[in-house]
């Protein structure tokens, strides 16, 4: 399967999906770990794929999502934005919502 198929396959497949360097449970860097922490502060099931193990994902998702840093949260499909837009829609109460609609 080539890469950008296995991308919006698994965009599609998941309905909370984090694009992050590292795990959910080991975030290899502090932009990953904030998101991580206000992701699982709203208490929803969440897949991540770590795009330091998936050189291929990590090079091409950039040009698909039009957005060259990670980490990447994508609900239902649709990009949500990085680190500071997590964070920022946490504070705001956005975040919760928009996550548990997806599930």
């Amino acid at each position: 399967m080539d890469t950008e198929k296995k991308i919006r396959e698994q965009i599609a497949t998941h309905p909370i999906l984090l694009y992050m360097k590292g795990s959910a449970d080991f975030p290899q860097c502090g932009f990953s770990a904030r998101a991580v922490q206000a992701i699982k502060a709203c208490g929803v099931k969440f897949d991540t794929v770590d795009v330091l193990q998936n050189p291929d994902i990590r090079a091409v998702l950039p040009g698909i999502a039009e957005w060259p840093t990670f980490p990447q949260l994508w609900v239902k499909g649709e990009l949500v934005g990085g680190c500071d837009i997590i964070c920022e829609m946490q504070d705001a109460g956005e975040l919760l919502p928009l996550l548990k609609n997806a599930i």
